[in-house]
């Protein structure tokens, strides 16, 4: 058999494939992982379906051989291959987290969503259809939950701050966790890394804890969806995390100079900031183009617009509601 420089054998039983999403390269990858009963992390988009299935094929998975497919979390790019790949697959489960697990069944509301933050014709480039999985095939996973894939198990981390439902996977044979995109995305082309924080779910806190939930772990590699190994898993999260709150911060600041600033003002000063990270990092002019194709830096400050908005909302909510001693006080004031 000729290579494919789509397939990467990473050690441990475990071999990355390339979508070729957005027809380009290591922008999105799923990962088999061989055992007894085989297993695929992640799905891809379901635009990217026979170049996955291409791929199982060259390594030996047949139609009656791959047992399960996981997902980290159901948006599209990682998800909306699942109800095709079942259909390839007869004998395979797919496994998600338990709040995911209705929109891999009827996932109507995901499309839906995601043609509303995308535009329809941007997302049926991107990610093609989404087929519905059949409910009896689908299992839903909790935080700490362990998947068996006969000889081998992966446990569930549960990680949210990119989305409620995510979940990381930590594989106890190899000591690799898949992250998904709990660490925002890894840019192997740059040496560089980018937040993932769109609407509606993103939540800051949530995504530094659950970057602290993976450290303490420590996994001996980190597998990422965008894209691929990642070298040392510390220096990785300490990155990661320096980013989410540098784009963070920066969102912050020009809603305070500006409270009313439009989404493209707020994209551009966003731009601005993941440009020089960028160029910092590859020393080399950003490919905006194939650096969108991740999450668009516009859809990211929005994720973080509507975080900020949301939470000065609750400080003020809090800040106006007397405290309990306070309301003691007055009453016994009152004489009541």
């Amino acid at each position: 058999m000729e290579p494919d420089d789509r397939i990467s054998r990473l050690g441990e039983g475990i071999t990355a494939i390339d979508t070729v999403m957005a027809s380009e390269r290591e922008l999105n990858a799923v990962y088999l992982v061989e055992a007894s009963e085989p297993a695929l992390i992640e799905a891809g988009p379901g635009a990217d379906h026979v170049r996955v299935v291409a791929a199982l094929d060259r390594l030996g998975v047949g139609p009656n051989e791959l047992a399960h497919i996981v997902v980290t979390h159901i948006h599209m790019d990682h998800a909306g291959g699942v109800g095709a790949l079942l259909d390839r697959y007869p004998r395979a489960t797919a496994w998600v987290h338990e709040v995911g697990a209705r929109h891999l069944v009827d996932p109507d509301r995901l499309v839906a969503s995601t043609a509303r933050t995308y535009g329809s014709d941007r997302m049926r480039a991107l990610y093609g259809t989404m087929v519905p999985s059949p409910p009896d095939r689908v299992r839903s996973v909790t935080s700490g939950e362990r998947i068996t894939l006969g000889d081998r198990v992966l446990t569930v981390v549960h990680t949210p701050g990119h989305a409620s439902h995510h979940v990381a996977l930590h594989d106890d044979r190899s000591g690799s966790m898949w992250t998904g995109e709990a660490i925002g995305s890894y840019l192997p082309w740059a040496d560089s890394y980018r937040p993932a924080l769109p609407p509606p779910e993103v939540d800051v806190e949530r995504a530094l804890g659950s970057i602290a939930a993976m450290r303490s772990r420590r996994p001996t590699a980190l597998l990422t969806s965008h894209y691929g190994p990642v070298p040392d898993p510390d220096g990785a999260f300490d990155r990661a995390s320096d980013r989410i709150l540098a784009w963070c911060a920066t969102v912050e600041r020009a809603l305070q100079r500006e409270p009313d600033i439009s989404d493209d003002a707020l994209r551009a000063v966003l731009e601005l900031l993941a440009r020089q990270e960028f160029e910092a990092d590859a020393h080399r002019p950003i490919d905006l183009e194939r650096y969108d194709a991740l999450g668009s830096i516009k859809m990211n400050a929005q994720g973080l617009a509507r975080y900020w908005r949301k939470r000065w909302e609750r400080d003020a909510a809090a800040d106006a509601q007397p405290s309990a001693a306070n309301r003691s006080a007055a009453s016994n004031a009152d004489g009541s």
